[in-house]
C-alpha cells in the first residue's frame, strides 16, 4: 500500500514563504514556556496544568469585557452567549483537575520547594475576573504591588462597574426602582440587599413578562454554579496532594480554601429562591 501524500491532494508543504500553524499560534514561545526547574517527573504536569489554566483565564477576560461593554450598550441579548461560554470555560477548568489529581503527595515533595514562594493565590488574571464579577477585596491587592502594571490594572477595575451592577442597573430600569447607592459598591464585595431580593422575585415570578431579565439572570447563576464547582475541585485537590499543609504562598492552603467556598458573587440571585 502505498503511503498517503497529502500534497497529491492540494495540501500546502511548504512555508518558508507563508505562515504556518505554529506561526500563527505563537507556539514557539507557548510550549517553550513550560520550564521545569527540577528534574522531577510531575512538575512538567503542574507547569502545564497552571499555565493552561491561564490561558482559559485569559479568554474569560475577553468574554467577560465584550459582555460589559454589550451589558453598557443596553444589548443584554447578545450577551448570553458569552456568559454560557464563561461557565463552559469554567467547566473545563474544572475537568482539569482530574488531570492534576494523578499527582500524589510523594510526587508533589519531588519539586515543591522549588515553587519557591509562588502560588496561583497570586494570579492577577484570577483577581480581575472577582473583580469584574463583583467580588472586590482590596486586600488582594498588596500582592500585585511588585508589578505595578498590573496593579494599576486591578486599581482601574475598581472604577468600573461590575458586570453584576449592570445587570442590576437594567433590573431597576425595566422594573422602575432605584437600589440604594451602597448596592453598588465599587471597592468592596457585593452582599446581599433584601432589596434586589425583592426586585429578582418579581422577575421569577413572571418570566414571560420579563424574559430578558430572567434568561439573563439564569445565565449568571449558571455562571456561579460552575464557579463554585471550580472552586470546589481546588480544595478537594490541594487536600488530596498537601493535606493541611501552608500553601507555598503562605496561606492556610486547605482552610484559606474552603473560606472561599463561602464567597457569593450574585448571592440574591440564590437567596430569593426560597421564597418562591
Amino acid at each position: 500500500m502505498t503511503a498517503y501524500d497529502p500534497e497529491s491532494d492540494g495540501a500546502k508543504m511548504s512555508f518558508a514563504k507563508d505562515m504556518s500553524y505554529a506561526d500563527y499560534l505563537g507556539l514557539d514561545g507557548i510550549l517553550g514556556a513550560a520550564k521545569p526547574m527540577s528534574s522531577a517527573h510531575d512538575e512538567m504536569l503542574f507547569i502545564v496544568q497552571h499555565q493552561t489554566s491561564e490561558l482559559w483565564m485569559r479568554l474569560i477576560l475577553h468574554e467577560l469585557d465584550a459582555a460589559r461593554q454589550l451589558m453598557q450598550k443596553g444589548q443584554p441579548d447578545q450577551v448570553f452567549k458569552m456568559l454560557s461560554r464563561v461557565a463552559r470555560i469554567f467547566e473545563q477548568l474544572n475537568n482539569a483537575w482530574d488531570v492534576l489529581r494523578t499527582m500524589t503527595p510523594s510526587d508533589y515533595t519531588t519539586f515543591r520547594d522549588d515553587l519557591g514562594s509562588s502560588s496561583g493565590f497570586q494570579s492577577h488574571q484570577y483577581r480581575l475576573i472577582e473583580f469584574m464579577l463583583g467580588n472586590r477585596n482590596t486586600a488582594m491587592m498588596k500582592v500585585h504591588e511588585h508589578r505595578p502594571a498590573l496593579h494599576r490594572m486591578l486599581g482601574y477595575e475598581l472604577t468600573q462597574p461590575s458586570l453584576y451592577h449592570l445587570a442590576l442597573r437594567a433590573l431597576e430600569a425595566e422594573l422602575g426602582l432605584k437600589f440604594a447607592d451602597t448596592t453598588y459598591r465599587m471597592d468592596e464585595p457585593h452582599v446581599s440587599d433584601p432589596d434586589v431580593i425583592a426586585a429578582w422575585t418579581i422577575v421569577y415570578r413572571d418570566p414571560q413578562k420579563y424574559w430578558t431579565l430572567y434568561e439573563m439572570a439564569e445565565k449568571f447563576v449558571d455562571l456561579e454554579d460552575y464557579f463554585r464547582r471550580w472552586r470546589f475541585n481546588h480544595v478537594t485537590t490541594v487536600e488530596r496532594v498537601i493535606g493541611f499543609k501552608r500553601g507555598t504562598g503562605g496561606t492556610s492552603g486547605v482552610t484559606y480554601l474552603r473560606r472561599m467556598l463561602e464567597v457569593e458573587l450574585f448571592p440574591e440571585l440564590w437567596h430569593m429562591r426560597g421564597g418562591l
